[in-house]
């Protein structure tokens, strides 16, 4: 099991800070293994969320919707959607009563990529914890915020 005082060598002042340090910390490790496991695909982490923002609405979305219910917030939200539209992922679907306003929808392919990834995803991250540790550690991220 991790220890962020052995990984990074060093001491907290208390235990608030320790615990700060170790959210950012464990943060970044999560990211790594995503950006590691969607290597393959051809996509992001957040790539992927705006796939699977797009397949659970059913219905194409507004840009700013999609950018709404991104898990991680990004300033570059379309520029990652321009990628997706570049590979044939998602298509852009422009609003008949206004110009300015463009819908974003999954294509085939980006349902297919979807499906692929599916069956190799594994929540194995988590597996150190029990069912009742994700519910408390979960808790306490919500109270954090």
């Amino acid at each position: 099991m991790g220890d962020i005082s052995k990984d990074i060598n060093s001491k907290f002042a208390n235990y608030k800070i320790k615990a700060s340090l170790n959210i950012i910390y464990t943060a970044n490790w999560i990211n790594s293994h995503q950006i590691k496991f969607f290597k393959p695909y051809g996509i992001s982490p957040q790539q992927y969320n705006i796939l699977r923002i797009l397949k659970g609405a059913g219905e194409p979305l507004n840009v700013q919707t999609i950018k709404d219910r991104m898990v991680e917030r990004s300033p570059n939200a379309t520029r990652l959607m321009d990628k997706l539209c570049a590979k044939n992922l998602i298509e852009r679907i422009a609003c008949p009563r206004d110009r300015r306003v463009v819908h974003i929808n999954i294509t085939k392919g980006g349902i297919d990529l979807l499906n692929k990834i599916c069956k190799h995803l594994k929540n194995d991250i988590l597996d150190n914890l029990t069912e009742k540790e994700a519910i408390q550690l979960s808790d306490l991220l919500d109270k954090i915020r």
